[in-house]
């Protein structure tokens, strides 16, 4: 039952009252005046609050009478109750209507963090998108690269594998050449064989009877060397690997023979083949020259330069450098087996100074000469090398001379080449140094360097013939004799 409802019952309870009391007071017209303008206000007033659709007619009659005061009391509080309850019912609804108000409100708040969240959802998403684009662009820009790189490989392994036939070509035709160069060193030590045996069938020939000459010996040949590889040779100029900067090199060659004026032939004196160059220096071979020399324990014959002036003589030749003619930059089968000309610039061989080395005592003298005519020297009490499965590792005993000790630093050390890296650096001193020495990381000397002519030289790297202690890494010396001499009182 809604407000109006009981505005009505109310009212009409109220009229059945008024009526009620009319009929006692009589049929004054008076009292029925006063009833009906009573009725009328009420009903207006009624009608200002809620429109009632009940409508009485309420005969007027006039109050004869005496009229009490108090018969307005029950009327007057029961239009107070009905006040009051319609506030309270208000005050309910209001109540009511406040409750939903901030519920509402309460909703509106919510739905309000939700638009934002919404907003900032949809902002986040539009960087999201702009974030992905990105990563689509950078990841069809890397497919591209990798598609490039993917051809650029295939082409670097195409190259590859054409220079590995071609590395495979050059390995077998080292290998004839090889061949070709045991045979013939096979031949040239037959020759030298047969020229010992002539040489010891004339001096058992009669004095008076006519001394039959042997048959000139072969011009000497010039072997060609094996070849290094392409790769490094591309990479080094012709006029940087081992070569006068005025002068033109000359093709390698091995050891030339000794010819038969070489060797002294005089009837009273041994021929030869000696232990070492003191031992024909005992003989009484006392010039300088070319001559037969065979170590103990082995039957190798080597022709070895002989410097019998040198005090006090008796020293075995193992390097000699002194205008550039040679290249030192060699490989390792070379630097073993020796190279260059005997009367000249070359390297008597790691295995020649191997076996020359462990059949006695040896001291190392090394004699140097700048581009002013200054001359100093390098003397060690011993000098030897280790064998080849030990990659001729050098064994140095104490310094003494005025060129300084540049040489102790690489004792210990094994033999490096171009091919065959024995050093302590990461990479090959070979490679920086243009030749072969026994280096440590790298070199404090390099006598096997390139020769350049007038001293201080230009390059990239240290690669000149230089005597650290002497003149410099940066000086290349204009001569440089390696030789040794048994020296039986020799302590390490």
């Amino acid at each position: 039952m809604n407000t109006m409802s009981l505005a009505c019952l109310a009212l009409a309870a109220l009229v059945g009252v008024v009526a009620g009391k009319a009929d006692d007071l009589g049929s004054s017209e008076e009292g029925r005046e006063q009833e009906f303008v009573y009725l009328n206000r009420y009903k207006r007033a009624s009608d200002s609050q809620d429109k009632c659709t009940y409508t009485f007619i309420v005969p007027q009659q006039r109050v004869t009478g005496a009229i009490c005061v108090n018969s307005k009391e029950p009327e007057i509080q029961l239009e107070n109750r009905v006040h009051k309850q319609e506030l309270e019912l208000l005050n309910n609804e209001l109540l009511k209507q406040k409750r939903q108000i901030e519920s509402l409100q309460q909703l509106v708040e919510v739905d309000g963090g939700i638009v934002n969240e919404v907003k900032l959802l949809r902002k986040e998403s539009r960087n999201m998108n702009s974030r992905v684009t990105q990563l689509y662009m950078q990841l069809l820009h890397e497919i591209i690269r990798k598609r490039d790189n993917a051809l650029e490989l295939s082409q670097l392994e195409n190259k590859i594998l054409n220079q590995t036939a071609d590395m495979l070509q050059l390995a077998n035709k080292y290998k004839d050449l090889e061949h070709k160069y045991q045979h013939l060193a096979t031949l040239a030590n037959n020759q030298s064989t047969i020229i010992a045996q002539l040489e010891e069938h004339c001096q058992r020939m009669p004095v008076a009877r006519p001394i039959p000459q042997p048959p000139p010996p072969p011009p000497p040949n010039r072997v060609y060397q094996p070849p290094t590889y392409n790769r490094i040779i591309n990479q080094i100029s012709t006029n940087e690997i081992q070569s006068d900067q005025n002068l033109k090199v000359l093709p390698p060659t091995l050891p030339t023979m000794p010819t038969v004026t070489g060797i002294p032939t005089s009837t009273d004196k041994p021929s030869g083949p000696w232990r070492d160059c003191l031992q024909a220096l005992e003989d009484g071979h006392d010039t300088s020259s070319i001559y037969l020399v065979k170590p103990e324990n082995t039957n190798r014959l080597m022709q070895v330069w002989c410097d019998q002036r040198h005090d006090p003589g008796g020293w075995t030749v193992i390097q000699r450098r002194l205008d550039g003619s040679v290249n030192f930059f060699r490989n390792w089968e070379t630097y073993k087996q020796g190279f260059g000309n005997i009367d000249g610039e070359y390297w008597l061989g790691l295995e020649n100074i191997y076996w020359l080395t462990n059949q006695a005592n040896y001291k190392l003298l090394v004699t140097m000469e700048d581009w002013s005519g200054r001359k100093v020297f390098a003397e060690y009490a011993s000098f030897r090398l280790e064998p080849e499965n030990e990659y001729y590792k050098l064994r140095l005993g104490r310094y003494n001379g005025n060129a300084g000790d540049s040489f102790t630093w690489h004792n210990g050390k094994q033999f490096t080449t171009l091919d065959r890296d024995h050093d302590v650096y990461a990479g090959n001193c070979a490679h920086y140094q243009k030749g072969g020495w026994w280096y440590n990381a790298c070199a404090h000397s390099n006598l096997n360097g390139v020769w350049y002519r007038g001293g201080h030289y230009r390059s990239r790297y240290q690669d000149g013939v230089y005597w650290a202690e002497f003149r410099g890494g940066s000086y290349s010396l204009k001569k440089v004799v390696m030789m040794i001499r048994p020296n039986p009182n020799t302590f390490h």
